[in-house]
């Protein structure tokens, strides 16, 4: 079904979970000036969501075109029958694991309400929650992948693609269980990751916490997500990532040989293969990765620096394509990573020095 001929979403939208995703959802379709409707086991969540202007709490007269089910792992399946056999609407959910939740609701409601049902994920979110954290650009040129299930009716996954297309981020079809091993691998493995190694530092000691640096913080970010939120996910796409955690149990085993032998060419050999995965990350836009280099400056901790900066590059003609700050509070600047590209890397470094600012080669 192409974009032209997809339906249309007029609404009402009923979104069953008024968190950072379900809230941002909202906002995008209140933007579009379509009548959303909102329900949450957390008042208080209602209540936050109303006053960001998300919607309105649900009522007993509502009769929703799509329902929106934003709710955690462990309760998709339960408010997905739900709203199957409270509405006659499309549902959709925007849980992290597709394959599970669809067999479980496929085991308790009949083939017409299931052909209503299409699953999707948007790949987009934030270690933040709550309809606090919501934003109505949450998903712009983000991936949204879309996994309708062999009976699903196409009207049902034309509509939920409609509404992937209207919050800015760009349908992917993919069957359920592809869809988990694939963020197995791209989210969940890495999330597990970054788990380990923070935990490394939670009983390490003050002085050798006094000598992090970006790279550190920049592998433990995600780390500071929702324990329980994870445990449900995982437990939910466990087989996948049990797969998963037993390659990377082989490869810790090579390295810890390698390291251990000082076999050099295959601690280099390792090595490489995170320099190719990491070159396998898509680029902009899910093109190609393209080469760039980090140009690094710094910037005097004083109101509006990283603005001049950042306005010197606009009016330079170099295109940021991404930014991290290591700021460390005890020093008086913080070291700015410009990633550029490659091309463009040594024009705005000599343009920035001329310009008074301090770069780092």
């Amino acid at each position: 079904m192409t974009e032209d001929l997809l339906p249309a979403l007029t609404g009402p939208v009923e979104v069953v979970g008024a968190g950072l995703i379900g809230t941002s959802i909202a906002l995008v379709c209140r933007r579009l000036g379509l009548d959303v409707v909102l329900r949450d086991t957390s008042e208080e969540n209602i209540r936050t969501a109303s006053g960001l202007g998300a919607g309105r709490p649900a009522s007993s007269g509502d009769r929703p075109q799509l329902v929106v089910v934003a709710v955690p792992p462990a309760a998709i399946a339960d408010a997905t029958v739900d709203a199957l056999r409270r509405t006659g609407a499309v549902v959709t959910d925007v849980g992290s694991v597709k394959a599970a939740p669809l067999a479980e609701v496929a085991a308790r409601v009949g083939a017409a309400e299931l052909a209503r049902y299409v699953g999707s994920h948007p790949m987009a979110g934030s270690e933040r929650s709550g309809p606090l954290a919501a934003s109505a650009a949450l998903f712009d040129g983000r991936p949204w992948a879309v996994t309708p299930h062999a009976g699903a009716r196409p009207d049902a996954v034309g509509l939920v693609e409609s509404l992937v297309l209207e919050c800015g981020a760009a349908p992917l079809r993919m069957e359920p269980g592809e869809h988990d091993r694939a963020v197995a691998r791209t989210s969940h493995l890495p999330h597990l990751a970054a788990v380990l190694v923070a935990g490394r530092l939670a009983t390490a000691p003050v002085e050798h916490l006094a000598l992090s640096g970006q790279g550190v913080r920049d592998v433990t970010r995600v780390a500071a997500s929702d324990p329980v939120l994870w445990q449900q996910i995982l437990e939910a796409n466990s087989g996948a990532v049990l797969d998963l955690l037993g390659e990377v149990r082989a490869d810790l085993d090579a390295l810890m040989t390698a390291v251990a032998a000082d076999a050099g060419p295959d601690l280099v050999e390792i090595l490489e293969r995170g320099n190719a995965g990491t070159a396998a990350i898509p680029g902009k836009h899910g093109g190609p990765a393209r080469p760039t280099r980090s140009v690094f400056v710094s910037v005097p901790d004083h109101p509006g620096e990283l603005a001049r900066l950042f306005g010197d590059a606009g009016e330079i003609g170099v295109n940021i394509e991404d930014v991290h700050i290591d700021h460390d509070p005890g020093r008086p600047v913080g070291l700015t990573e410009l990633v550029v590209e490659q091309g463009s890397a040594e024009h705005l470094l000599a343009a920035l020095e001329s310009r008074g600012w301090t770069t780092h080669r």
